[in-house]
């Protein structure tokens, strides 16, 4: 896929891996980044002609319709759709600081998004001019899952099942389907976690690359490792993952 002169969506472009994606992307495309009302959207608007924000909270289902309906207003097509916004608590349901509206707060953001915005969106993108996608990035942890953060884990394995049975029912269509995994990220949300992590840099080049030649699982980093250990001895892979 040839990423000049597209308009592409991306959920969760402030920060991380997606602010490092808008970067890269923004210079020869319309980047339209959705996240959470803050001073970092208000600003990245700022920063380059071809940006323009949402702004919504993805962890309220009722914000989904009126949010592409408003996108679609100003954009009738759009060529891709980046579903990379996510979040993870780290508390196990045994522990007493353990709260109880996280559970839907995780499931709306990680999951129910990228279901409802899919959805949304194949109208536009059905109109792109060349071969649209929705690329939604995952995590090694929808393989093989840890201790902490079981909600998390849940919710990108069902990412993991959503998009491949998603592939199929946009298989006669101009739609790919596909999914970007990546290992440990160095990003706000693992800060604290000392193992080697790729830069935010580096998992946006390899996203885009994988994009760019529309490679429906693009294994990125250690998750080519994680592969082969959990189809050969999927007993070590488990306890390398339980308490990572």
């Amino acid at each position: 896929m040839n990423l000049k002169d597209k308009i592409i969506v991306i959920t969760g472009g402030t920060s991380g891996v997606g602010r490092q994606l808008v970067a890269s992307l923004c210079q020869h495309n319309t980047v339209i980044v959705i996240a959470r009302p803050s001073h970092r959207l208000t600003q990245l608007a700022k920063t380059h002609h071809n940006i323009n924000v949402y702004s919504a909270d993805l962890a309220d289902p009722c914000h989904y319709q009126p949010l592409v309906a408003s996108i679609k207003q100003e954009f009738p097509a759009i060529d891709i759709l980046i579903n990379n916004a996510a979040i993870q608590h780290t508390a196990t349901f045994t522990e007493p600081n353990f709260d109880y509206d996280t559970i839907s707060q995780e499931i709306n953001v990680n999951f129910n998004a990228i279901c409802s915005l899919s959805y949304l969106f194949i109208p536009v993108l059905a109109k792109a001019k060349e071969g649209a996608a929705i690329l939604n990035v995952n995590s090694g942890l929808a393989l093989v899952p840890k201790k902490t953060s079981a909600v998390y884990c849940a919710s990108k394995a069902a990412m993991n099942i959503f998009s491949q049975s998603l592939s199929y029912q946009l298989e006669d269509t101009q739609i790919d389907v596909l999914q970007a995994f990546l290992p440990l990220v160095n990003t706000p949300m693992t800060q604290g976690r000392q193992s080697s992590k790729l830069t935010p840099e580096q998992a946006a080049e390899k996203i885009i690359d994988g994009l760019k030649r529309r490679v429906p699982i693009n294994n990125i980093g250690k998750i080519k490792l994680l592969r082969a250990v959990n189809a050969f001895v999927p007993g070590l892979a488990k306890n390398l993952l339980k308490r990572s």
